[in-house]
């Protein structure tokens, strides 16, 4: 299974901001949307500049509760963003989150951001996958006893 069935599976919509937005900007979208974390996206060619998390806005409100919400989202984010491109197997991009301890993952095609996925939503198609593979051998199993 690759990041693009993942992805046809749960859709390509991605909420995005730019860098110049506030902290407070960024927590209205991550709560109207019901996410953990935004990719900012910046000119001249809207290319991904970052990411910021529910993680990053909570670490940054208990460093400076006064001036959280003023401040602009590049000076939070994470710069050094890792991607995953759609033809990436699941089975690696689980390796990936898991040895970076990143719960959010932007995927690129072609250098333009298609999705983004969660390591929930890894978690969850591991999930299917194995389930199928136990409905398969029970079926064969049964065949063959029966």
């Amino acid at each position: 299974m690759t990041i693009r069935d993942l992805l046809r599976a749960k859709g390509q919509h991605v909420v995005t901001l730019a860098p110049g937005a506030t902290a407070l900007d960024a927590l209205h979208l991550l709560v109207q949307h019901n996410i953990g974390a935004l990719v900012v996206l910046g000119p001249p060619d809207q290319r991904i500049r970052g990411i910021i998390s529910e993680r990053d806005l909570m670490r940054a409100a208990a460093r400076d509760p006064e001036g959280f919400s003023s401040s602009p989202v590049e000076r939070l984010m994470t710069a050094d963003v890792v991607t995953a491109t759609p033809d990436a197997a699941i089975a690696s991009v689980m390796d990936t989150m898991t040895e970076g301890h990143f719960r959010h993952l932007p995927v690129v095609d072609g250098g333009g951001l298609c999705g983004i996925i969660s390591i929930g939503d890894v978690v969850n198609a591991v999930r299917r996958s194995l389930e199928m593979e136990n409905q398969h051998l029970h079926a064969y199993i049964a065949g063959v006893v029966g």
